[in-house]
C-alpha cells in the first residue's frame, strides 16, 4: 500500500497541479483552445472510465482515472476564472458552505439518528435551496433511463413517498409482470400493440428497479456486471470456436451451447 501523505503534502501537490494548469493554458496549443463545451464530452468519457475501473476493483486504475477527472475539474475552474465567473477558491468555498448547510446534524442542532434521516434532511434542504416546485426537479434530464429511475425513486423516498415493506414492492413487480404478459403473450402469435406493450414493459422495469432499491442492490451495477459476464463468456465462445477452425456463423446453436456451458464453468 502506498504511504499516505500529510495534509501539507496534499496541499502542495494540489498547488503544483494548479501551477501546471496555468502553464498549460498559457503555452500549450491544445489546452489554450479548450472551452467548457469542448471538454464536456471528454469529461463524460473520463467518468465512465472511472466507473469501469471501480467495477474492475483495480486501485491503480481508479487512482489514474481519478487523476484524469481531477484535471478536468481544475481545467473548468481555470476557464471559469478567465471568464470572470468563478475560480477554484470560490467554487471550493461554495461546496464547503453547501456541505455545512446540508449537514445540520453535524454543524447545527438538527438530529439524524440514521442514514435514512440524513437523506431526508438532504433532500428537504436541497429543495429549499434550489426553489424547485417539484422534488424531482433536481434529477438531470440527460441521465440514462435506468439511473434516472433510481434517482426519481430515491428522491420520492426522501420526502416520504415510498412503499413501507419490500413485500408490497414485490407484489407490484408481479402485478406489472402479469400486465406485460397480457400485452405480449409469448405463446400468442397474433400482432400486438407495441406501443402499449412497451409502456407495460417500462412499468415492469421501473418496479424491478424499485425492488432492487429495497433489497439494497444497485440495478445499474448489477446489469453492468451481467454485461461483463456475458462479454467474457461470449469471447470464450469465439476463441474456442476459432481454435477449432470454426466460425460462429457456421455453427448451430447446439454446437455453440457446448462452448457456452464450458465458459460458465470458468
Amino acid at each position: 500500500m502506498t504511504n499516505l501523505s500529510t495534509r501539507a503534502d496534499q496541499l502542495a501537490a494540489f498547488d503544483r497541479l494548479l501551477t501546471i494548469m496555468d502553464e498549460l493554458r498559457a503555452q500549450c496549443p491544445w489546452d489554450m483552445k479548450q472551452t467548457t463545451e469542448s471538454l464536456r464530452h471528454l469529461t463524460i468519457e473520463e467518468t465512465f472510465e472511472l466507473s469501469d475501473a471501480i467495477l474492475e476493483g483495480n486501485p491503480e486504475e481508479i487512482k489514474k482515472e481519478l487523476g484524469d477527472l481531477l484535471l478536468h475539474l481544475v481545467f473548468y475552474a481555470k476557464i471559469g476564472s478567465e471568464e470572470g465567473n468563478f475560480d477554484m477558491a470560490s467554487l471550493t468555498n461554495a461546496l464547503c458552505e453547501k456541505l455545512i448547510r446540508r449537514h445540520p446534524h453535524i454543524y447545527g442542532d438538527t438530529e439524524a439518528k440514521d442514514e435514512e434521516a440524513v437523506k431526508q434532511n438532504w433532500e428537504k434542504i436541497k429543495l429549499q435551496e434550489k426553489g424547485n416546485k417539484s422534488v424531482l426537479g433536481g434529477v438531470p434530464k440527460s441521465l440514462p433511463a435506468l439511473i434516472k429511475a433510481m434517482r426519481i425513486q430515491e428522491k420520492a423516498r426522501g420526502v416520504g413517498f415510498d412503499w413501507e415493506e419490500k413485500s408490497q414492492v414485490w407484489e407490484k413487480v408481479e402485478e406489472e409482470m402479469q400486465e406485460f404478459k397480457e400485452e405480449f403473450n409469448a405463446d400468442d402469435e397474433k400482432e400486438i400493440d407495441r406501443e402499449k406493450a412497451a409502456a407495460e414493459f417500462g412499468d415492469l422495469l421501473f418496479s424491478l428497479i424499485n425492488y432492487a432499491r429495497f433489497i439494497d442492490i444497485n440495478p445499474e451495477e448489477a446489469l453492468e456486471r451481467t454485461n461483463l459476464k456475458f462479454i467474457k463468456r461470449f469471447q470464450y465462445l469465439e476463441n474456442a470456436a476459432r481454435e477449432q477452425g470454426k466460425s460462429l456463423g457456421d455453427m448451430t446453436l447446439n454446437e455453440m451451447d457446448v462452448y457456452w456451458n464450458e465458459a460458465k464453468g470458468k
